[in-house]
């Protein structure tokens, strides 16, 4: 199995205030989030936002997600909303309204002409309605739990997007194998069929009687044939492509291992189509024949799509 670097995954879990009752009757809760968007990355980068009440799980969440992930940028963010029972609205923390009335006198002793504060934003004022506070413990456990239970889903879905990725990789492998097979056998025909121009061109350019009444050439008649076979072969290997198809079969066949092996490929697969692309390279620089070129040309195509796919592997 191959796995995207790509995904998201989110968990929540409602926690109930330490000292509440059944449902969370006569006290508070709080409801924790733990989010995972992860995207492609050379490496392992881990960024979290959090609040400083659950910073201390950090360390362990960290853990976590680098015994399951070894590449990708992952951005994990965790929240807490704090939610106040209506069985408790009625409580007030009356050191919080005396600390706050105390507050207010002294900046009235200052600015003089100031309003005084209304009911409404004394009681949204932090610490003058009271709470059964959730214990730190128990908001630990439940960031942990939360961030088990994303990370979890996020291997599911990097694993579903892996296989869907692998299958166009696997269908791109089958089409690049095809097109090598077809011109395979094109390539000897191909090759004497230049060499045969070549001869010509030279028997031309050099005065050779290539009909009846032909001027003759002072050139010994030997000494030109002689010429005409080698520049001959030395066109035909520099045209000759059959080393470059062998090598495109073999990194073709390299690679479909790869992906049918599966696990962390994407470094793997990257080499391999730099290998490919090199070899379509001179392939298209050998080119002799436009159905050289043209396959030259297609092999560079999807090769280039699947460089794209491949940097989102894992």
């Amino acid at each position: 199995m191959i796995y995207s670097m790509t995904g998201y995954a989110s968990a929540t879990r409602e926690v109930v205030a330490d000292g509440a009752g059944p449902n969370g009757a006569g006290g508070s809760g709080v409801g924790v989030s733990v989010e995972l968007r992860t995207v492609n990355s050379r490496f392992l980068d881990l960024n979290f936002r959090m609040p400083e009440d659950v910073r201390a799980t950090e360390p362990q969440l960290r853990e976590m997600l680098m015994n399951k992930l070894s590449r990708g940028k992952v951005d994990i963010r965790i929240n807490l909303n704090r939610v106040e029972q209506t069985a408790n609205a009625g409580a007030l923390n009356r050191e919080a309204l005396t600390q706050l009335a105390t507050l207010e006198r002294a900046v009235l002793d200052v600015f003089p002409d100031s309003e005084r504060m209304r009911t409404g934003e004394i009681l949204r004022w932090p610490g003058v309605l009271a709470e059964s506070a959730v214990s730190q413990e128990t908001l630990r456990e439940a960031v942990l739990a939360c961030g088990k239970q994303a990370i979890a889903d996020l291997i599911e879905v990097r694993a579903r997007e892996g296989a869907a990725l692998g299958r166009v990789l696997i269908e791109n492998v089958t089409e690049m194998e095809a097109i090598v097979a077809r011109i395979t056998p094109l390539v000897p025909e191909l090759i004497a069929k230049h060499q045969q121009k070549i001869v010509e061109r030279l028997h031309d350019a050099l005065g050779i009687a290539t009909s009846e009444g032909a001027t003759a050439t002072s050139v010994p008649r030997e000494e030109i044939a002689e010429r005409i076979r080698q520049e001959v072969t030395m066109y035909g290997i520099r045209i000759d492509i059959a080393e470059e198809l062998q090598r495109l079969t073999a990194h073709l066949s390299e690679t479909r291992h790869v992906l049918q092996k599966g696990g962390k490929v994407g470094k793997r697969l990257d080499f391999m189509m730099q290998e490919l692309n090199r070899e379509a390279n001179t392939l298209g620089s050998k080119a002799a024949a436009k159905e050289l070129a043209d396959a030259s040309m297609t092999l560079k195509l999807l090769i280039e799509q699947m460089r794209e796919q491949v940097q989102n592997l894992e």
